[in-house]
C-alpha cells in the first residue's frame, strides 16, 4: 500500500448549486484543485472526434479501448498526465474529482487514475448520469491506481467525483472498484476529501453491501451508511482537516442559498480563512474553475478557468464551446515526447520545466501583486468577462458563434499582455 505522510497533497473542494439555490435558472459548478506547490496546470481544448473500430487510447499509464465518437472537452489538468482535475464538455457536463482513502486498500499497481476517469467520462458522457455510468463501467473493467503525482515516491488514492449538467448533479464516491452515488436535484452540495454519502444512496455497485458484510464492516442489519461503513476509523491528518473545510464550504453555500452566482462561487474558492483557497506547506490551489450551466438549452454554458495558481491572485476567464473554439497556446505546457519522465521507466527520475507562457507571466507578476495597479487590472479584466457573460445570458447581446468560441483566447491574450 502506498504510504501517506502529513505533507501529502490531498485536498480539493468541489461545489454545486442547483436551482432554486442559484440566483438564475442555472446549475453552477465550482472546484479548487489543490496539488503539489510547483505543479503546473494547463488548460487544454480537445475537439470532438471520430475513431476507427478497434482503436486503443493511451491514458496516463495504461491503454483502454477507444469509443467511436468523443465529445469536445475543455480540461484543466496537471500537465504531466493525460486526464484532468476538472473540466467540461460540449453538452454542459462538468466534473471535478477528489482524493479519498477508505477501508478498501489502495494499491500501487498502474491502472486508470481518477483524473483519467474524469476525462474519459467527459469525452463519452452527454449528461451527468451518463458520465457517472462511464466512470463506474471503466472502474469495473480497468480499476483505479497508479501514482497521482510527479514524484519517484508513489502516492496513490481512490476518488470521489462531483458531476453536474444543466438539470442536476451527482456525487460519486469510490472504494477500489466499489462505489455509491447520490443524486442532487435541488439545493447546494460540496465535497472535500472524505466520504459524504450516508444512507441517502441513489445508486450503488451490486457487491457494495455484500462485500461490506464479508469484511465484517457491516452486520447486514439496519440502515446501511456508506460513509460510516467504508471510512477509515483512523483518518489521516489531512482528511481530518478536510472536515473543517467541508463544514466551512457548507456554511458559505448556505449563507448565499437562493442567490448563488458565478461571482459568489469565485468568492468561495478565494476564501483563505477556511482553507478552501489552499496555501499550506508543500501544496496549494494550483488552478480553479467555475461553470454556469443554464437550464435553457438555447443558452450556452460558460466555463471560467484560471490556468494559474491561487484564485485570490488569478483571473477567471470565460470559455464557451463554439465554432471558433481553439487551443490558446499561452496556456499549453511544452511536451517532451518519449523522453518525458512520465514515459521513461522507472518513472519520474528527472524533472522538466512544464511552465506555460501564462504561468510564467503570472509567476513574475506575483512578486508585484502588492501593486494596486496590477491587482486592479486583474479585477477589471475578470469583471469584463463576467459582464460579457451576464449580458449574454440575459439576452442583452447575441454575439456571433465565432466570437463566442474565441472568447477564452481573447481573455488569455489580454491577461498575458497585462503581465508583460
Amino acid at each position: 500500500m502506498a504510504s501517506w505522510s502529513p505533507d501529502t497533497p490531498c485536498s480539493c473542494d468541489c461545489f454545486v448549486s442547483v436551482p432554486p439555490a442559484s440566483a438564475l435558472p442555472a446549475v453552477i459548478f465550482a472546484k479548487n484543485s489543490d496539488r503539489p506547490r510547483d505543479e503546473v496546470q494547463e488548460v487544454v481544448f480537445v475537439p470532438a472526434g471520430t475513431h476507427a473500430p478497434g482503436s486503443r487510447l493511451q491514458c496516463t499509464y495504461i491503454e483502454v479501448e477507444q469509443v467511436s465518437k468523443t465529445h469536445a472537452v475543455i480540461l484543466s489538468r496537471p500537465s504531466w498526465l493525460w486526464g484532468a482535475e476538472m473540466g467540461a464538455n460540449e453538452h454542459g457536463v462538468c466534473i471535478g474529482n477528489e482524493a479519498v482513502w477508505t477501508k478498501e486498500p489502495v494499491g500501487e499497481g498502474e491502472a486508470l487514475l481518477g483524473m483519467d476517469l474524469l476525462r474519459l467520462a467527459l469525452e463519452r458522457g452527454s449528461s451527468a448520469r451518463e458520465a457517472l455510468h462511464v466512470i463506474t463501467g471503466l472502474l469495473e473493467r480497468y480499476g483505479q491506481g497508479g501514482s497521482c503525482r510527479e514524484d519517484p515516491t508513489p502516492f496513490c488514492y481512490h476518488n470521489t467525483f462531483l458531476l453536474a449538467d444543466r438539470t442536476e448533479a451527482w456525487v460519486l464516491e469510490t472504494a477500489g472498484r466499489l462505489w455509491a452515488a447520490r443524486r442532487i436535484q435541488e439545493g447546494v452540495h460540496n465535497i472535500s476529501n472524505q466520504l459524504s454519502i450516508g444512507s441517502d444512496i441513489s445508486a450503488e455497485h451490486p457487491e457494495l453491501r455484500p462485500h461490506a458484510q464479508v469484511q465484517g464492516w457491516w452486520d447486514g442489519q439496519g440502515t446501511f451508511d456508506f460513509a460510516q461503513v467504508f471510512s477509515l476509523s483512523q483518518q489521516p491528518v489531512r482528511m481530518e482537516a478536510a472536515k473543517a473545510r467541508f463544514r466551512a464550504g457548507q456554511e458559505l453555500l448556505q449563507q448565499q442559498q437562493g442567490g448563488i452566482t458565478a461571482e459568489v462561487m469565485m468568492g468561495i474558492l478565494r476564501d483563505k480563512e477556511s482553507g478552501i483557497c489552499m496555501d499550506s506547506g508543500g501544496f496549494r490551489t494550483t488552478a480553479s474553475m467555475v461553470s454556469v450551466l443554464p437550464r435553457d438549452t438555447t443558452q450556452p454554458c460558460v466555463h471560467f478557468l484560471t490556468a494559474t495558481p491561487d484564485p485570490s491572485r488569478s483571473v477567471f476567464k470565460p470559455f464557451i464551446f463554439g465554432v471558433g473554439a481553439a487551443q490558446p497556446p499561452q496556456v499549453l505546457s511544452p511536451t517532451f515526447g518519449a523522453q518525458d519522465p512520465v514515459r521513461t521507466l522507472p518513472r519520474f527520475q528527472t524533472q522538466v520545466d512544464r511552465r506555460h507562457p501564462l504561468y510564467r507571466g503570472h509567476q513574475v507578476a506575483l512578486g508585484l501583486m502588492e501593486s494596486e495597479q496590477l491587482r486592479q487590472k486583474q479585477r477589471d479584466l475578470e469583471q469584463e468577462g463576467l459582464v460579457a457573460v451576464r449580458r449574454l445570458l440575459t439576452r442583452e447581446c447575441a454575439p456571433p458563434a465565432q466570437e463566442l468560441g474565441g472568447l477564452f483566447q481573447a481573455f488569455v491574450e489580454k491577461e498575458t499582455q497585462a503581465y508583460s
